[in-house]
């Protein structure tokens, strides 16, 4: 398990990696987070074991743009205005989606949680990989870390970690379903009546 620095070294061992069919932890805007290819059915396999996480709980992924996650969901005009108002950021949109190979390989039915972070080295990662699985880099029920150190000694089994530093976070993001409405399923950072003010 090699840590590397975020930086544009630290960046591209971290990218081939990913692109390699390897796993990286990395830090978000929220906490450090444990990601992959999403095409990537072995390493989202092996992501499950790293966490200790019952497959039949779905895994999100981070994009680079909206563009990009239009690629495999499916946007509406309510949808398309809430993330152009908190995107990149703490908003996690769940959305129909539509590339079959993405929805085989992460064992979905018909819908994916999504979100574009706003961190300078997650994004920095995304430029490179446009989507990646992005969830939390810890063994499921317990806590979350934001302090690299923690997080390094307590999983084990991913390829590269991206130390960068304690991540000053708000708090977790707001998931959002949106169907013919909008439904807020977690309130975190963005209030449920910032998202239901938009028209």
């Amino acid at each position: 398990m090699l840590k590397v620095s975020c930086d544009t070294k630290g960046v591209e061992i971290a990218v081939k990696t990913l692109q390699n069919g390897g796993i990286v932890v990395f830090p978000t805007d929220t906490v450090y987070g444990i990601g992959c290819d999403p095409y990537n059915a072995d390493a989202i396999k092996t992501i499950y074991k790293i966490k200790k996480r019952d497959d039949s709980k779905l895994f999100p992924v981070l994009g680079y743009s909206r563009e990009e996650l239009e690629r495999i969901v499916e946007f509406n005009d309510k949808s398309k205005k809430i993330a152009d108002k908190f995107w990149p950021g703490q908003v996690t949109l769940i959305l129909k989606i539509k590339d079959e190979k993405i929805k085989k390989s992460l064992n979905l039915e018909e819908k994916i949680a999504v979100r574009i972070p706003k961190n300078r080295c997650i994004m920095s990662l995304l430029k490179n990989c446009k989507l990646l699985v992005g969830t939390s880099a810890n063994i499921s029920g317990t806590s979350s870390f934001k302090d690299p150190s923690e997080c390094r000694n307590n999983i084990t089994g991913y390829d590269v970690f991206i130390d960068d530093g304690i991540i000053q976070s708000s708090g977790e993001s707001t998931v959002v379903e949106i169907d013919d409405g909008i439904k807020i399923l977690r309130e975190g950072v963005v209030s449920r009546e910032l998202i239901l003010e938009i028209e």
